[in-house]
Formats: structure tokens, C-alpha cells, sequence
């Protein structure tokens, strides 16, 4: 494994770690994380959209959902939109 994959592997374990820690007045959950750490976390001088990618696909791959913020990005549980109401054709 190339260490830019090791690094985006890496990060992703560490978000999906996040998930469930206690931090910021929640016992768990949604969160969200300025983009100079994540920058730091992938060990990236500048995060490209290839590299937003990879860390997204990656963190799909554990159940967690990565939204780009532009200043920061957030961390859901992709469990979270199950319940969502359906658009259908008759709405469109």
C-alpha cells in the first residue's frame, strides 16, 4: 500500500474512531473538523478533491458520511439519512 493510502486509511480509522468519543458537550455522534486539522490528520501539506475522495470512499467503507464544507468538513453516521422522507417521480 502506497503511503498516501496508508494515510487516508489511517485517517479514516481515526474519524470513525471520533465518532464515538465523548467530546464537545455529546457523549457521540456528528462532528465536525476545521480543515487544517484534516490537513494535519492526512499528514497534507493541501487536501486535493482526489484526496477528499479517497478519505470520503474510505470512510463510506465504515458507515460515516464525509461532507465537504469548504472551511471544514463534517462526520455523519451514513445510518443517518435511512429515515429520510423519498422524493418520487410525482414530486418532480
Amino acid at each position: 500500500m502506497s503511503n498516501e493510502l496508508e494515510n487516508i486509511s489511517t485517517a479514516a480509522n481515526r474519524l470513525a474512531e471520533l465518532y464515538d468519543m465523548e467530546f464537545g458537550g455529546k457523549k457521540s455522534g456528528r462532528y465536525r473538523m476545521p480543515a487544517k486539522l484534516m490537513r494535519e490528520l492526512v499528514q497534507r501539506k493541501r487536501l486535493y478533491e482526489d484526496d477528499i475522495q479517497a478519505l470520503g470512499r474510505a470512510l463510506l467503507e465504515r458507515g460515516f458520511v464525509l461532507v465537504d464544507m469548504d472551511s471544514f468538513y463534517v462526520v455523519v453516521s451514513a445510518n443517518a439519512f435511512v429515515n429520510y422522507r423519498r422524493a418520487n417521480e410525482d414530486l418532480l
